[in-house]
């Protein structure tokens, strides 16, 4: 049976994956862990960067959840307005081949951006705001983009899980429970780690229909 790492082993090693993650580079972020639960706390000059050492966090063994509450402060010596960032924020929208740009509308305020809109699939929601977060200038995403809900099969559902998991796992997935209620797919049970999870989330985002993930999935690297 494989040793649990001790919280302050799982601590120093997000620390070290923090300094070697150069899209958060010398970032000012201290890390706390408790029971496997980890907490970064301090200030970084973009959301970018937040949004990096989260998932440089979880992709540490041992780690189950992050509580990521890291300030975003703009600190540049450039000063961006929100009319600049609206521009940006519309070309990032148009250039990614992957965003279905005609479809959502953006505001932004005081550096924050907000989408809005309504596309196919949960992935396309995902990508839009994927394609703004490392704008220069951008100090938070509210994400309202929804999705056009559709008949969904929950048995297609956990074939979609099952084929993830046999590709990058190599391992059945009969501990992963699919509920699906009003075009809302709720994943229960649990995986073995960070990027497994992410896989199986990234696949049913493909799926059209799904409106919602409630993603009840815990991290054991025993499971």
């Amino acid at each position: 049976m494989t040793k649990r790492k001790s919280d302050e082993r799982i601590r120093r090693d997000i620390v070290e994956e923090l300094a070697w993650d150069s899209r958060v580079g010398r970032a000012d972020i201290h890390v706390a862990v408790q029971d496997g639960v980890a907490t970064l706390t301090g200030v970084v000059d973009a959301y970018a960067k937040k949004h990096a050492a989260q998932e440089a966090a979880h992709q540490v063994a041992g780690v189950t959840d992050v509580a990521n509450e890291v300030e975003v402060k703009r600190i540049e010596t450039r000063a961006w307005t929100d009319a600049e960032i609206a521009r940006e924020v519309r070309h990032a929208l148009e250039w990614d081949v992957m965003v279905p740009d005609r479809q959502i509308q953006t505001t932004v305020s005081d550096g924050w951006v907000t989408l809005d809109g309504t596309v196919e699939r949960l992935r396309e929601r995902e990508d839009a705001e994927g394609a703004v977060r490392p704008l220069a200038g951008v100090l938070g995403v509210l994400n309202r983009i929804t999705v056009s809900p559709g008949r969904i099969d929950p048995g297609e559902v956990s074939q979609l899980i099952e084929s993830v998991l046999a590709r990058r796992a190599h391992r059945e997935a009969n501990s992963i429970d699919v509920r699906v209620r009003d075009s809302v797919v709720t994943l229960s049970g649990q995986v073995r780690s960070w990027p497994e999870k992410q896989a199986i989330l990234g696949a049913v985002g493909h799926a059209r229909g799904i409106v919602a993930v409630d993603d009840r999935m815990r991290v054991d690297p025993e499971a």
